[in-house]
């Protein structure tokens, strides 16, 4: 039995209510508008710590430049170049010397973006099958981009049931003998449970986990952190590896999203080990290839409703929450009501001796 904290969806539970006033109902978010969408008082991940030296790199968070560098091994962020002669004004999410506040953990450097003086590492979102000083082997990252908006790539990955047509080439078909599909959610997650039994063997692991049986039992989890555009994937496959992902949906612009990939099988065996992280490229285009037509259309206000299915109850789940994120926001309310940084290892269903830091 899946033991959490977070609130399960109930299937009457179809509204939110924002703190500007009236629910968010299910026709509004039939007709969301993602590019507005834009979080405040977040930690962003922009690079794989090995990216940043002492040569400043380029990224950006909603368009904002962010300049990457190290000084004595420290990493530092800044909306201006160390070169850059200041001719105009610093905005206000640095501080007087146009710095962001910056962290490094899991590999990763972490960007805040808001109030600088609101930052705090216990709003870093928690991943507890990465090393929190890093050190995974580079093959185990991978840097991706979407020409989509980060919200249109995030509602994609957190319908499971799109592998299985999508993906079917790397995770396996529709096929098994029974499935179910939970959905919990607080004020700053959404995370959807699958669970299937007797479900087609995935290509992947047939061929570079040996696998020789025909069907597997699957269970798998997207957690996404909203504020963050970041999600976690953490698939157990019985017979089978598992499959822990760190899947960040870094918004560079409203319609373009960078992912700055970590995926630990270090207790895969040695040619999954190897080869599944690559298999992140092919995954990604695979993606790419649905929500880059999409993301246009989700560029301004229409009439025309979205349909769903009975398995997109995550996907309204995640609109509604960050609607009425927004909703908060935009009344001044940066608040966290929900604790990030709380350990998921249990609501991800995560075998703790196998990633022990």
């Amino acid at each position: 039995m899946l033991e959490t904290a977070d609130r399960p969806v109930s299937h009457d539970d179809n509204s939110a209510a924002p703190s500007g006033g009236s629910p968010i109902a299910l026709n509004a978010i039939n007709r969301w508008v993602p590019h507005n969408l834009v979080m405040r008082d977040s930690w962003f991940p922009v690079a794989h710590d090995y990216s940043v030296t002492g040569k400043p790199v380029r990224r950006a968070v909603y368009s904002h430049p962010i300049f990457l560098w190290r000084d004595n091994g420290v990493a530092v962020a800044s909306e201006f170049h160390p070169n850059e002669r200041i001719a105009r004004d610093k905005s206000e999410f640095t501080n007087a010397q146009g710095r962001y506040p910056v962290m490094e953990h899991y590999g990763v450097v972490w960007v805040w973006f808001g109030n600088p003086l609101a930052a705090d590492p216990r709003h870093l979102p928690s991943l507890p099958f990465l090393p929190p000083k890093g050190g995974l082997p580079r093959h185990m990252t991978a840097t991706v981009r979407f020409e989509s908006s980060a919200p249109i790539s995030l509602e994609n990955l957190i319908d499971l049931t799109h592998a299985d047509f999508l993906h079917a080439d790397v995770v396996g078909d529709e096929r098994s003998d029974s499935e179910t599909v939970e959905t919990f959610y607080d004020s700053e997650t959404v995370t959807m449970v699958r669970t299937c039994v007797n479900k087609s063997v995935a290509p992947v692991m047939k061929f570079f986990s040996g696998i020789k049986q025909p069907t597997q039992n699957v269970r798998q989890v997207i957690r996404i952190y909203l504020r963050s555009h970041c999600a976690i994937a953490y698939g157990r496959f019985s017979p089978g590896d598992d499959v822990p992902l760190f899947h960040p949906c870094t918004p560079e612009t409203r319609d373009r999203t960078r992912m700055e990939m970590v995926m630990n099988t270090s207790n895969a065996g040695l040619m999954f080990r190897h080869v599944m992280p690559k298999a992140g490229y092919k995954v990604s285009r695979q993606d790419s290839y649905m929500t880059s037509p999409q993301s246009p259309r989700y560029m301004r206000h229409t009439d025309r409703k979205d349909l769903h299915s009975k398995f997109d109850q995550a996907g309204q789940r995640y609109r509604m929450a960050m609607m009425e994120l927004a909703d908060r926001q935009a009344n001044g309310d940066f608040a966290y009501r929900d604790n990030v940084s709380a350990d998921c290892s249990d609501i991800i269903g995560l075998r703790k001796e196998l990633f022990q830091f």
